[in-house]
């Protein structure tokens, strides 16, 4: 049995994975704001996927609803696993992610929905391979390329939030004055909270903030309800292989290397949560155990219509941020999720958050995502090693997603693009690996 984790002279439950349940005051509130960080991410890339396909709305719902089940289970399996090898035990919220969605857009315009799904089946066993032998490969990723990586992702994740402030691609009054008004709030809320209360309103902060961005929007006009309106089924179920599965080889093999690629993240966002939220570095069977869900959860899915499961580095950050590691917090945070995916209607209801509010909320979890890298990097003091390995591997990361097109030239295959073109944390992460071990040693 695993040790409980607790933060060093605190009995709270709330910083015991394996403590009982808290009170409601602060159950709900500590749950909600994952499930609300995350929603946002659970459901936009299924509709984008099912836009660039051109499935029909009913598809597009069944996609949705997948994704916020298969999220609730996956997220599960984390805090509860399988034959104790699949999961992770660990505070984790896992999901359909973002991070795939460059290359499924690809592979979705050249071979459509199937394809996608037969793509993502390799690309889980890609993943469960990887869990197997993480404890061989982990020696690969010590803190300055862990501690770059997850920097990375909070530097990665900044464009998304300030996407979300402004309204959110799409949006008709993309980067107006009343959603930046919307999302400056709710990050005023969330500082304050988090800075200047204590107890339930500092923990639950982005919960509390969200809430009062959510409520200014709705006297403003700003929340639609024609999709909650137009909901007609009261209980409703993805079906069992409504997309004919199809193996492209090129589908294949292109998210076959993202699949890798999101281990190595899935690596990143697990240390991220035990070093930020329990204060040590996680056990190669909780890396082994974690990344092995990431892949059975994407396998199972595309039989549902479910998108590549990968964890949140948005709820990692929420980790970080207060250390409330309970598991029952998840456990509930992963039920309503579940609830909302088989009701059409409050699965409806959960996407008229704006996405300025959401935005405004989750800013700050992203730097806090950032801050744990340089954490991870400078623990041992700064060096000129280490300065040359995450400066160069960022540099290199970064400044290649920054410039469209700079891999798109003659003599370049497509598939170079989609996989290092569209990922800062691609690049990086393989920078960082292979600067470390090339550069001598410091004496």
């Amino acid at each position: 049995m695993k040790e409980k984790t607790k933060e060093p002279g605190n009995g709270n439950v709330l910083f015991d994975f394996y403590g009982k349940a808290p009170e409601m005051s602060q159950l709900v509130p500590l749950s909600l704001q994952h499930v609300l960080a995350a929603i946002v991410g659970v459901i936009t890339p299924s509709m984008i996927i099912a836009g660039t396909c051109g499935l029909t709305d009913a598809e597009k719902t069944m996609m949705i609803q997948a994704a916020l089940i298969f999220t609730a289970l996956a997220t599960f399996l984390q805090l509860f696993p399988l034959f104790h090898k699949i999961g992770a035990a660990l505070p984790v919220i896992m999901g359909t992610s973002f991070a795939y969605v460059p290359t499924l857009t690809a592979i979705g315009a050249d071979f459509g929905i199937g394809a996608i799904m037969g793509a993502q089946i390799i690309g889980g066993i890609v993943a469960i391979v990887f869990g197997i032998f993480v404890k061989q490969i982990r020696k690969l990723f010590p803190d300055i390329v862990t501690g770059t990586v997850i920097f990375t992702i909070g530097l990665s994740l900044y464009p998304t939030a300030i996407r979300y402030m402004a309204g959110g691609s799409g949006h008709p009054e993309f980067g107006g004055l009343k959603n930046w008004i919307i999302a400056l709030l709710t990050f005023a809320v969330v500082l304050f909270l988090n800075n200047f209360t204590k107890g339930v309103l500092k923990l639950g902060s982005l919960f509390f903030g969200i809430i009062v961005g959510y409520v200014v929007s709705l006297f403003l006009g700003m929340v639609d309800f024609t999709n909650v309106m137009n909901t007609t089924s009261i209980v409703a179920f993805p079906q069992l292989m409504h997309f004919q599965i199809e193996f492209a080889p090129a589908a294949c093999a292109s998210l076959a290397i993202v699949y890798a690629v999101n281990a190595v993240q899935t690596i990143g966002d697990l240390t991220s949560t035990t070093v930020g939220g329990m204060d040590r570095v996680p056990t190669d069977n909780e890396l082994q155990g974690g990344i092995l869900v990431q892949g059975v959860a994407s396998i199972v899915g595309a039989f549902f219509g479910a998108l590549p499961t990968a964890s949140y580095s948005q709820n990692v950050g929420i980790v970080t941020m207060n250390k409330v590691v309970n598991r029952v917090i998840f456990a509930v945070s992963a039920t309503v999720l579940l609830v909302a995916g088989l009701i059409p209607g409050l699965s409806a209801a959960l996407t008229t958050i704006p996405q300025c509010v959401i935005g405004g909320a989750t800013l700050s979890v992203f730097a806090q995502i950032a801050m744990t890298g340089v954490r991870l990097f400078t623990k041992d003091g700064m060096t000129a090693r280490k300065t040359t390995v995450v400066g160069m591997s960022v540099a290199l990361g970064v400044g290649i997603t920054q410039v469209s097109g700079c891999l798109q030239g003659p003599g370049i295959p497509e598939w170079i693009n989609t996989v290092f073109g569209s990922s800062s944390v691609v690049v990086a992460t393989i920078m960082a690996i292979i600067l470390n071990l090339t550069l001598p040693p410091e004496e």
